[in-house]
């Protein structure tokens, strides 16, 4: 992507991403979250993309590594859009029925989808599949959507839009006022109301003052902050950014408690 020069230039580059892109057109998702990875998610990709390299339709279809899809027991998933056919237990073998029948052909590969254990019907969709259904999906809704490694991704899908309309049309009490509005709270265990952190470190003396992303997975077999991590980064830094805003911070740390490896960025 070109190097952003102003809010303007921003604008004007996702306007021209979001019209490049066509909603309908054929996009293969392939799971790539902590579940799938193990169960071999890589291999499956790269099935992919020599199978749609054979049929020519490397230019017709996209191809996406995502995070995780949920169901991580049935990985490795794959889901199909714009049909939103979920395939579970994918393996490289699967790959080249899955390209003829489903994405020349245009149908279901049947013994790919969900079987409900209860009435064993074959749910092709992933909106039939019981484990989704009642789920409302707030932070982790772009998971199984964004490629994690495309900033252009994450723009087409009106990342960093929230920032612009902060930074220019927003005081820092503004944003904390709403944020306490929201009633929205920390994912943690407490369940702490976000915007009375955020109230309480602006209000705290002194002039210097942190945003800190603590990546360390603290209970076992959680992975909350690692789900949102590794399948939307920038919805994190986005995240970070206006907090820093809110409270006055001026300068992010990011630590990953678990690896030992961290960074400052000064703002």
């Amino acid at each position: 992507m070109p190097r952003i020069e102003s809010v303007d230039h921003l604008t004007e580059y996702r306007r021209k991403l979001r019209a490049s892109r066509d909603p309908n057109q054929p996009t293969v998702l392939v799971c790539s979250g902590p579940g799938c990875l193990p169960l071999g998610s890589e291999e499956v990709a790269r099935a992919f993309q020599e199978a749609m390299a054979e049929k020519e339709l490397s230019a017709k279809v996209i191809l996406k590594t995502t995070g995780c899809h949920g169901l991580c027991a049935k990985g490795v998933k794959v889901l199909l859009r714009p049909q939103e056919i979920a395939y579970q237990k994918v393996t490289p073998a699967d790959v080249p029925e899955i390209v003829e029948t489903s994405l020349i052909q245009g149908k279901v590969v049947e013994r790919l989808v969900y079987q409900d254990p209860v009435s064993g019907k074959a749910c092709a969709c992933k909106g039939e599949v019981p484990f989704y259904q009642g789920q409302q999906w707030l932070v982790l809704r772009k998971l199984d959507i964004v490629d994690p490694e495309s900033l252009d991704d994450y723009l087409a899908l009106g990342g960093y839009r929230t920032l612009r309309k902060i930074f220019f049309e927003m005081t820092p009490e503004q944003v904390i006022d709403q944020v306490e509005r929201s009633g929205l709270r920390g994912r943690g265990g407490g369940g702490f109301l976000t915007g009375k952190k955020w109230r309480l470190a602006r209000e705290a003396e002194g002039m210097v003052k942190f945003i800190i992303c603590n990546g360390d997975e603290g209970d076992p077999g959680a992975f909350m902050d690692r789900a949102v991590m590794e399948g939307d980064p920038h919805a994190v830094i986005e995240g970070m950014i206006i907090g820093a805003y809110a409270i006055g911070a001026r300068t992010s740390c990011r630590r990953f408690t678990a690896t030992g490896y961290s960074w400052r960025a000064y703002m």
